[in-house]
């Protein structure tokens, strides 16, 4: 954990003395994140041991979320993203909600679902009774595939049968629920369906077809709230239009899809720097999003009594601190010392946090400036770098075509090179 994430002005330093004021706040040595040099993070070799056909590895920034004090602890957020702008808006938000304590979680525990799909069942009504009545022996035989997991006190907690009509016919689907513990979950879920499909077959009189995890991980879910202050946000009208905002959100599939990709910006970039599957936790948090049959806000904005702004999320998400990349990759080891966190459940509170400030950023962005206005200012520094704009040159362009609102590539090249030219060449 963090003595403090109140970096003020870090970014003014370089990258060398933004290492520093990290490495020191989180208790670290600067050299314990060289592995954030891309000479020294992921290598070719470990990386031909990740996936099939390596050619290369591809870098991905990663930034350090600031200001961020969760269920009472100081954090430091390291986030990977592509996109200008997430970074700074998840710290500004976290600032405004760190006036009232910062942001409060909870969780349902760390429990994933198997599914076996069992077909040409005669009597799948009998069966799911069968089924059911043979919970004990099939959890314990479960629980036998594990016994590492189980002395962790995770396991096999439940067992629901469904009858399902499919176009096919009825089948019966059995969920399995696994107390995974401090691990993402799906090695330990997937083998244990794959041990138990023949017997449940057999008990139902059909067949066995798909024995895998769902990432519809609703059996994990993880809640996170905050006050954004009045003032801090810029009034009471800004409060009201994020309010008003947020109800066109929770009722409109249309600015759902782009209000929750405001909460996965903040999310997946946690999730990718802490090397948890980007693709798993996505599917999950937009799942839930239509839970009810029509996609909706994950998030909720709400004005308190007082006139400040209360902010709630609520998310499943599947993550954990064992295996996987998070133990392969260098920089999500790093991310974790960064993050000081002791499991999974730390872990998505974090995420949620972070979901649920950059969510309030984007929609503060909307209501009270339009979006253009602060992430086209961030978004200048990378148009002009793509223009061919030296270090020292990015800030000049980028103000000039910010100050003309000209934010585009081809004037951004227009700039450069009269800059360039206005420029004496040293003899």
């Amino acid at each position: 954990m963090a003595s403090t994430s109140r970096l003020t002005g870090l970014r003014d330093s370089d990258i060398a003395g933004r290492r520093e004021r990290v490495a020191e706040s989180a208790g670290l040595t600067p050299e314990q994140l060289g592995v954030l040099d891309p000479a020294a993070g992921l290598s070719l070799e470990a990386a031909d041991h990740m996936i099939e056909n390596v050619v290369g590895v591809l870098g991905v920034p990663v930034g350090i979320g600031t200001n961020f004090v969760v269920d009472g602890v100081d954090r430091l957020v390291p986030m990977a993203t592509e996109e200008p702008s997430v970074v700074a808006a998840a710290s500004n938000a976290a600032r405004m909600a760190r006036e009232h304590g910062g942001f409060t979680t909870s969780d349902t525990g760390p429990v994933m679902i198997a599914q076996i799909q069992l077909v040409e069942v005669p009597d799948p009504g009998a069966a799911a009774f069968r089924l059911r009545e043979a919970a004990p022996e099939i959890l314990a035989a479960a629980d036998a595939q594990d016994p590492v997991l189980v002395s962790f006190g995770g396991g096999a907690r439940a067992l629901e049968v469904r009858e399902l009509a499919t176009r096919t016919g009825v089948q019966v689907i059995v969920h399995l629920h696994v107390d995974v513990r401090d691990a993402m979950g799906a090695n330990a879920v997937n083998t244990m369906a794959e041990a138990l499909a023949p017997r449940l077959a057999e008990i139902a009189g059909g067949r066995a077809i798909l024995r895998i995890l769902s990432n519809k991980a609703d059996q994990r879910i993880v809640r996170a709230r905050a006050t954004f202050d009045r003032d801090l946000l810029g009034g009471a009208d800004v409060v009201r239009d994020i309010v008003h905002a947020s109800a066109f959100a929770e009722a409109d599939p249309y600015r759902a899809a782009t209000h929750n990709k405001g909460i996965m910006n903040g999310i997946t970039a946690v999730v990718l720097a802490t090397g948890n599957d980007t693709r798993a936790v996505e599917a999950g948090c937009h799942s839930h999003a239509v839970r009810g049959g029509i996609y909706r806000a994950l998030s909720r904005f709400e004005e308190t009594p007082s006139g400040h702004l209360a902010g709630t999320l609520e998310v499943p998400l599947a993550v954990g601190l064992v295996g996987g990349a998070t133990r392969a990759h260098p920089v999500a080891q790093a991310a974790v010392k960064i993050l000081g966190i002791a499991n999974a459940s730390e872990l998505g509170a974090v995420i949620a946090s972070v979901g649920l400030a950059q969510n309030l950023a984007a929609c503060r962005a909307l209501a009270a400036e339009g979006i253009q206005r602060g992430h086209m200012t961030l978004h200048a520094r990378t148009i002009a770098a793509s223009a061919g704009a030296e270090p020292h040159e990015v800030a000049l362009v980028a103000s000039r075509i910010v100050a003309e609102k000209k934010i585009r590539a081809e004037y951004a090249t227009e700039v450069l090179a009269e800059l360039r030219a206005a420029t004496p060449v040293a003899p």
